[in-house]
């Protein structure tokens, strides 16, 4: 019998952490993110990734079950030689998930799953419970797979990447004069965003790279928010506070998807009610019964 992942009740900020470096996860996992990925990709040089492997195991297997919840690995892409070995060395520490880079579409989920699963029967997890959040447009092939996702077995949540699909295409910039990304990469944005949707999974943001910048960050983060989005991933632990309140819903938005949940269970068969001036339909109670979700998980 599979067990349905499941991501933990707030997934606001996603904040990244050296896999090789004993230092940076440890203050990445005693701050405030509501999820910390321990990277075996990037940010390790080939040469480390067998120390930084079992050096994140030894991390997670001295932590307790409430801990590691939270505490996830990014391993390396399916179309290498590492992912196997990385599974193989921190499995049996029971991380709270997976992130799948250069994610290519469904199949690389699938394939994901096929190698977590006997591992997970052998260390005597639930076979089926590691989630997965998949990087889905770092590959120029990608992009056109972002639909795909409905259903992959494991598949917690889908984000997006800018700078490894820059690399894909031979850009010489992801960016306009003015700092906002280019037209590609705002297309991969809003196709991670519905690709998300389609597979009924929270779609996550992507870096920003400036993490001094932090107005320029919040500004960003709360324009996704208002776009679909419901977290974002992060870089520096100074940019977790700013993720953590920008995708935190405010008091007044909090009391009026009360009231409009409120209206519509007092006038169930009414298919509009009028509200504060404004004409309400059923896509108004959706987005509010979504926001409290949030809030009360």
């Amino acid at each position: 019998m599979t067990t349905s992942p499941s991501l933990p009740p707030r997934h606001r900020s996603w904040l990244f952490a050296p896999g090789d470096s004993e230092k940076k996860m440890t203050k990445a996992a005693q701050g405030e993110a509501d999820i910390v990925i321990f990277d075996l990709e990037d940010a390790v040089a080939e040469e480390a990734k067998p120390a930084a492997r079992e050096g994140i195991a030894a991390f997670l297997a001295a932590r307790d079950d409430s801990e590691r919840a939270r505490l996830w690995v990014r391993v390396n892409p399916l179309d290498g030689p590492h992912t196997a070995d990385d599974l193989a060395a921190i499995m049996h520490a029971r991380p709270g998930g997976i992130m799948l880079p250069k994610a290519r579409g469904r199949h690389d989920v699938e394939e994901l799953d096929r190698l977590l699963t006997p591992l997970e029967m052998e260390l005597g997890i639930a076979p089926g419970s590691t989630p997965v959040i998949a990087l889905v447009t770092e590959t120029a092939a990608a992009m056109f797979t972002t639909g795909d996702y409905a259903g992959a077995p494991r598949l917690a949540a889908m984000t997006w990447g800018a700078e490894d699909l820059a690399d894909s295409i031979g850009a010489m910039s992801n960016r306009l004069d003015n700092g906002e990304y280019a037209f590609t990469y705002e297309l991969a944005r809003s196709l991670t965003l519905l690709g998300a949707a389609a597979a009924s999974v929270p779609a996550i943001e992507t870096i920003d790279g400036d993490f001094r910048n932090l107005e320029g960050l919040k500004a960003r983060a709360e324009k996704v928010r208002r776009d679909g989005y419901r977290g974002m991933l992060a870089i520096h632990p100074a940019q977790v506070p700013v993720i953590n309140e920008a995708f935190s819903p405010g008091e007044d938005e909090i009391a009026e998807a009360r009231e409009i949940v409120a209206l519509f269970e007092a006038n169930p068969q009414a298919g509009t009610i009028g509200h504060n001036g404004k004409m309400l339909d059923r896509p108004h109670l959706s987005r509010a019964r979504q926001l409290l979700a949030q809030v009360d998980g």
